[in-house]
């Protein structure tokens, strides 16, 4: 059974930050693409960081700077360290994986980040 789990969330105040982490099981960790998306309310979820099998990391302009993503292949985990944090960032993040040879992609359940004085 494939599971994603992300933990890290809440409550933090503009300027402050958080670390999201991502445990994954019932895949093939190093071998997946890891990603985090965010949605905030009523609005669509986009692409915030992706880190490759290769260790290869892209990020979304409005993150570029503030934000890091890394990966433990030995711990099967994936990290996202969060500075500088604003109101805007404020949405329901989602841990990602896509399988580099299958293309199978999979979700966490997501986990609240407020940003908020």
């Amino acid at each position: 059974q494939v599971q994603l789990v992300e933990s890290g969330g809440g409550l933090e105040q503009p300027g402050g930050s958080l670390r999201l982490s991502c445990a994954a099981s019932g895949i093939i960790f190093s071998r997946n693409t890891m990603a985090w998306y965010r949605q905030a309310p009523g609005k669509q979820r986009i692409l915030v960081a992706r880190i490759t099998t290769a260790d290869i990391t892209n990020y979304a302009d409005s993150v570029k700077g503030r934000f890091t993503i890394s990966r433990d292949n030995a711990k099967n985990t994936v990290y996202l360290q969060m500075n500088s944090l604003k109101p805007e960032d404020s949405a329901v993040y989602y841990c990602n994986s896509r399988g580099i040879q299958s293309g199978v992609e999979r979700w966490g359940q997501g986990t609240q980040v407020t940003v908020s004085s």
